[in-house]
This record gives structure tokens, sequence and C-alpha cells, in this order.
């Protein structure tokens, strides 16, 4: 904390600190101009716009997470903080009970190992295969698992942005392809699979599909967080 603290108050930290914040303000603003479409994500626009920054800066990745630690050591809070959705919504997850918790878990299994198995026959790198399992949770928890699991973390944060952007555009399209009119079942599978990104176009689809996002978020985030690192140090135990 303190070295993060130090590289942020430095000349470039606040710099590249105010370079972020900034972005993500303009990205907001974009995505609310074109009608919170699912392309315009804030992450998707504020990503490209501190890249662009850093290519006319000839600034280096490495050099950028340098500066900007704060943002990555915040995100240990905004972890932390994920208890509170569950517990808004604990009443509907004490009434579902085991069939929601099965739903999410079984929709927290196959989404990944399906991309991780693709990897596998196209033998891509084993770091690369690791990374893949976390790509249906939130940015910051799939950045630590992946780190436990010999994944790559900032990796993992690619992967998770580009799943949670294809689920949102994509998913009206399953639904009708596949006819699932439910709209509790449809706030499960954004949750679960498209995490933030998917529990955001949720918000607008209606109360109940977003408290189903939600929760598909939440507990597919922890469970995963929790499972992945276990079941690896298990194997290679």
């Amino acid at each position: 904390m303190i070295e993060a603290l130090e590289h942020a108050f430095s000349i470039k930290g606040m710099a590249w600190l105010l370079v972020s914040i900034v972005s993500y303000i303009v990205a907001l603003k974009v995505h609310l101009r074109l009608n919170n479409h699912p392309i315009s994500h804030p992450l998707i626009i504020t990503a490209t716009t501190v890249g662009l920054f850093l290519f006319i800066s000839q600034t280096s990745v490495s050099d950028y997470q340098l500066h900007a630690s704060l943002l990555h050591w915040l995100l240990g809070p905004v972890t932390v903080a994920l208890a509170l959705p569950i517990f808004r919504q604990w009443k509907i997850l004490k009434h579902y009970g085991w069939r929601l918790l099965l739903s999410i878990a079984f929709g927290g299994v196959i989404a990944p190992v399906s991309a991780w198995f693709s990897l596998f026959l196209l033998d891509a790198p084993v770091a690369m295969q690791l990374t893949m399992l976390a790509k249906s949770i939130t940015t910051p928890l799939a950045m630590e698992a992946s780190a436990h699991i010999g994944g790559i973390p900032a990796l993992a944060a690619v992967f998770v942005i580009v799943t949670g952007v294809v689920g949102a555009i994509l998913s009206g399209t399953v639904f009708a392809f596949l006819s699932i009119v439910n709209k509790k079942a449809q706030g499960i599978a954004l949750g679960t699979v498209a995490h933030a990104v998917g529990t955001a176009k949720a918000i607008h689809m209606g109360d109940d599909v977003a408290a189903m996002a939600t929760l598909g978020l939440c507990v597919n985030g922890v469970f995963t967080a929790f499972v992945l690192p276990l079941l690896f140090n298990a194997y290679f135990a």
C-alpha cells in the first residue's frame, strides 16, 4: 500500500491517474449518449483511450501499471464490497435455495471449461489456458484467481472484458433463439456468464432481471475465486 501511494502521488503517478479517471468519466458520458449500447461499454472506451495515450507518450504498460498501482490496489476493497449485493438479495437466494445455486454453479463451470477446452485443442500456452478459466468472473476476482493458479492476471482482465461485452451483445439473440423468456433465468445467465457487463445490461431489463444477475455475478465470482486455487493446489500438490 505504501509503495502504491508513493507512485500514485508522484508527478507521473498523478498524471496517469488523471488520464485514467478522466477517460472513464468521458467514457460514461459517451455510453449514455449511445443509449447504453454494450459495444460502447465504458471499459472498452477507457482502455482504448488510455492505450492511445500510452502509444503517444511511448510509455510501456508495465510503467503505467506501476504509476497507476493505486487503482490496482483499490480492486481489493471492491472485491470485498461484493458481499453487499448478496446481502441485499438474501431473501431471493433463500427462496430459490439449491435450485438457484445449482444453476449458477452449472453456468459458472460450463462456460470457462468450454473456453479452456477450445484453447487446449488449439495447443495454446498453458498459462493462457489457465487464465481462461477465470474469464467469467469480475475483473478483481479474475486477476487474483488467475495469479494463484499460474495464469496471467493482466490477460485475465482482457478475457473478462471481452467475455462481458460479447455476452451483453449476443445475449438477446441467444435468448430469442433458445426461447428463453423467463426474466429471472435471463438475469442469472447474464450475471453468471457475463459478470459485471452482463449485470449492467440486466439493470436496463428490469429490477427482477438485475436482482438475479447481481446474484449470479456475486455467487459465481466468490465460488470461482475459492474453488479454482483449491483445485489447482490439490491437483499439483
